[in-house]
């Protein structure tokens, strides 16, 4: 009957309306869950409903602090200090976005991030090259800061290379992370930088030698590792 087709046409119209709204909060979630978690271990705990640590040979570790913060954070309010640090970060996390890195986690003033885990590529040129531009970014944020006569952000930055496991740990509000000695080697050279520059180590340096600028610090020491062979990256080698 003419009745029954057209409550089977509203059905139909309201079913179709309904798996719309339920296809976008899938979208969502999934955005969601990528935004958390690196493609691979999202894939895993959908699939799984749980995700194992895994081992990585070579992965280079980034790791970038900013310089004076506690007397930085002593001049601005509350909301302009996180406004500041919400500035950096989104352009950490742009310039990051652009190649193979993936961002870890921010400690307070602290980013933290590494490359060779999704794609298990081994050199640590993608990594530098993110470093030199966050450097950039801090530069001319300082010029225009410093017109208006404003506090500004110098950031040091360490980069080593090595082993690291990396995982979900914990049954809520868990996030991904990355442990191992090469973690702390990163921070080392990042305390051991001056601001503004990216500070690397002699393994970072044999694999990417041939694709940038050098100048070698000698032997230093680094907190509870010794003295340590240490190089500035100055910029991308132009042939």
């Amino acid at each position: 009957s003419t009745y029954s087709f057209i409550r089977a046409r509203t059905h139909a119209r309201v079913l179709e309306e309904k798996n719309k709204i339920v296809r976008e909060e899938q979208q969502r979630s999934e955005s969601l869950l990528l935004n958390i978690l690196p493609s691979l271990v999202a894939d895993e705990l959908k699939k799984k409903g749980h995700t194992n640590a895994r081992f990585f040979e070579d992965v280079s570790v980034l790791f970038a602090d900013f310089v004076g913060f506690s007397k930085i954070a002593e001049q601005l309010g509350p909301q302009q200090l996180v406004s500041e640090l919400d500035t950096c970060f989104r352009a950490f996390d742009q310039i990051i976005a652009k190649s193979n890195p993936e961002k870890i986690k921010t400690i307070g003033d602290a980013y933290l991030s590494a490359s060779g885990l999704s794609d298990m590529n081994a050199s640590p040129s993608d990594i530098i090259r993110a470093a030199l531009e966050i450097q950039d970014f801090l530069l001319a944020l300082k010029a225009e800061r410093m017109d208006r006569s404003m506090p500004y952000f110098e950031a040091r930055v360490g980069i080593h290379i090595g082993p690291v496991v990396a995982g979900v740990v914990g049954a809520k509000k868990f996030a991904y992370d990355i442990w191992g000695d090469t973690v702390n080697v990163a921070a080392r050279f990042e305390e051991a930088c001056e601001p503004g520059r990216v500070n690397v180590s002699e393994n970072v340096y044999d694999f990417a030698r041939y694709e940038f600028e050098w100048n070698y610090r000698g032997k230093i020491a680094a907190k509870n590792k010794g003295a340590m062979d240490m190089y500035y990256v100055t910029a991308v080698k132009q042939y």
